[in-house]
């Protein structure tokens, strides 16, 4: 039989994955997979002891998923992985096709393919949705689980708001596949996925393009920022929000504004961003 590990948070999705173990790993075994199941530690290190496994089942949010992935590459390994969604937002799982039904995303995974997709990397640190920062993007980080469980999305708009109080702009100078140029940004998303807390803001980012989709919002009054993310947001192309489509990105600032990876805190400035194509293994629903 194939190896696997299923790792999973046990926080994650109220504790529903925590309860649906045993079938998910019953699952698994009716396409050929032998699984042992194991709790996710931050503070360990997953693939210790599972270098030669087949596959790498994890369940939770992008912020699971991407300490996996950047527990996998820190030691060289290329091992197949699934997803099963079980955060607030599951953005990264979404861009992949899976379900949202735990049983049903493990059926996926072991009845799907595999198919090669796309990761970001910035100042050494891999990302599989977003990397961001400026207004609303480390809001993610400060918003306490609890209220994450209770509430689910509703709880990073409730956070966000308080975000307006600090409202500020970011001088940068930027290089995107060589070409330069200066920017007083509110906010920047680069996105190797295609949403955000759920919300569809990358509208031509695809997962195996081999390219960032970035939107940069710029500083002007209050008012008009406001206004123009609006517009954005409800289909519009406002003057002020820049959209640029790169393999490289490089961005220098004279202010270290804090950084958002995949919502867990990210890399120091300057930055070095790049997309690598087809760099993980995904298993994946079949199409």
């Amino acid at each position: 039989m194939k190896q696997a590990v299923f790792l999973y948070n046990v926080r994650s999705g109220k504790g529903r994955i925590a309860r649906s173990v045993e079938r998910i790993c019953a699952l698994f075994a009716e396409y050929g997979y032998a699984v042992r199941p194991q709790a996710i530690d931050f503070a360990a290190d997953p693939f210790e002891g599972n270098e030669g496994i087949d596959l790498m089942v994890v369940a939770g949010g992008d912020g699971t998923v991407n300490f996996a992935v950047n527990a996998m590459r820190r030691r060289g390994l290329d091992i197949p992985l699934g997803v099963i969604p079980a955060g607030t937002a599951n953005d990264f799982a979404g861009a992949l096709g899976m379900s949202r039904d735990p049983l049903e995303a493990a059926r996926q995974i072991a009845s799907g393919e595999e198919d090669r997709v796309d990761c970001g990397r910035v100042n050494g640190t891999y990302f599989v949705n977003i990397f961001s920062f400026g207004i609303f993007t480390t809001t993610s980080q400060r918003t306490p689980d609890s209220r994450k469980h209770r509430i689910g999305k509703l709880a990073y708009m409730i956070e966000g708001v308080k975000e307006f109080r600090s409202m500020h702009a970011v001088p940068l100078q930027v290089v995107a596949d060589g070409e330069a140029f200066d920017f007083n940004s509110l906010m920047v998303l680069i996105f190797n996925g295609e949403t955000a807390g759920g919300f569809r803001l990358a509208r031509r980012s695809s997962v195996k393009d081999g390219l960032f989709d970035c939107l940069m919002l710029e500083k002007r009054n209050f008012l008009r920022s406001t206004v123009a993310m609006g517009r954005y947001l409800m289909g519009g192309n406002p003057k002020i929000v820049r959209h640029i489509r790169a393999q490289r990105i490089d961005i220098v600032s004279t202010v270290n504004e804090p950084t958002d990876v995949d919502g867990q805190p990210g890399a120091e400035f300057p930055l070095h961003i790049e997309c690598l194509a087809g760099a993980l293994r995904m298993r994946c629903p079949r199409q």
